[in-house]
């Protein structure tokens, strides 16, 4: 398993650099990308489709008959099933567009609903995030840990808008409401993915978003957890790959964070 973890860890890493690649270089000309609507507020380019193409002929190049569960192009059937890996060519696509540098690739290689090997590559500031299970998380070669504030005053808490369905927004901003006061501060990026490289390199503290899907948080799930964080859903069960609320804490924060989230504090 050990040498199988590794390989797989070496194809999400050349893919992964194959993508970034690409995007750096279509980044030079954003202004003129042409770019749909998947819905009113979600956004597609040639950019995402052109980067999961590149990761899916690197990936079975390396490991033939390799199912891909990807959001642009590839999205074949259950994550939990066998050894699959989960694509996001680009998190952050309406950064991307719009030239904020806060983007990246996202690849986690899963058997049977568990991540063995992970890679998020930061197009535009740099830095290849990586992780294997049971082997610890690491920057561009250097041991990742999560933080150690204790302390809820002290904690910087990253978040995502709930932008795609705001029959959410009520139930999020009372959570806003009661963290704010609580906490040194809140920030939204747009990258779930690299939110949580933040989480493990110990930038943020915390971490929450009432939805994603598998693809944007498969990667940085393993990260925080190898790096000493935890990982659950909203009611402290560990975060599966199936999609829905994402809790990520540096494991020290996790129970008081949960219970804000939850309004069990009073």
């Amino acid at each position: 398993m050990h040498a199988d973890r590794h390989q797989w860890l070496n194809a999400a890493v050349s893919a992964a650099a194959t993508a970034a690649d690409f995007i750096a270089q279509e980044a030079r000309t954003h202004r003129a990308i042409q770019w749909e609507a998947k819905s009113a507020t979600d956004f597609v380019s040639h950019v995402d489709l052109g980067a999961e193409e590149r990761i899916r002929d690197t990936l079975l190049a390396r490991i033939p008959g390799l199912r891909i569960v990807g959001e642009e192009l590839s999205n074949d059937g259950n994550p939990e099933d066998g050894l699959v890996a989960i694509v996001d060519p680009l998190d952050g696509t309406t950064n991307f567009l719009h030239g904020f540098p806060n983007y990246c690739v996202s690849i986690c290689m899963a058997l049977n609903g568990v991540p063995q090997a992970a890679v998020i590559h930061d197009v535009a500031r740099g830095g290849v995030y990586t992780a294997t299970a049971g082997a610890g998380a690491f920057v561009d070669g250097q041991r990742m840990h999560v933080s150690t504030i204790a302390e809820p005053a002290r904690a910087l808490i990253g978040t995502g808008f709930p932008f795609r369905d705001v029959s959410y927004a009520e139930r999020y901003l009372a959570m806003m409401r009661r963290l704010m006061p609580a906490t040194a501060g809140m920030r939204r990026a747009g990258s779930a993915a690299l939110d949580l490289t933040d989480v493990a390199h110990g930038r943020f503290d915390a971490f929450w978003e009432l939805w994603l899907n598998p693809w944007d948080f498969a990667a940085g799930m393993l990260l925080v957890r190898e790096a000493g964080g935890r990982v659950t859903d909203l009611e402290g069960r560990e975060a599966r790959l199936l999609g829905g609320t994402i809790v990520a804490s540096n494991g020290t924060l996790h129970d008081w964070f949960l219970d804000i989230l939850n309004d069990r504090l009073g």
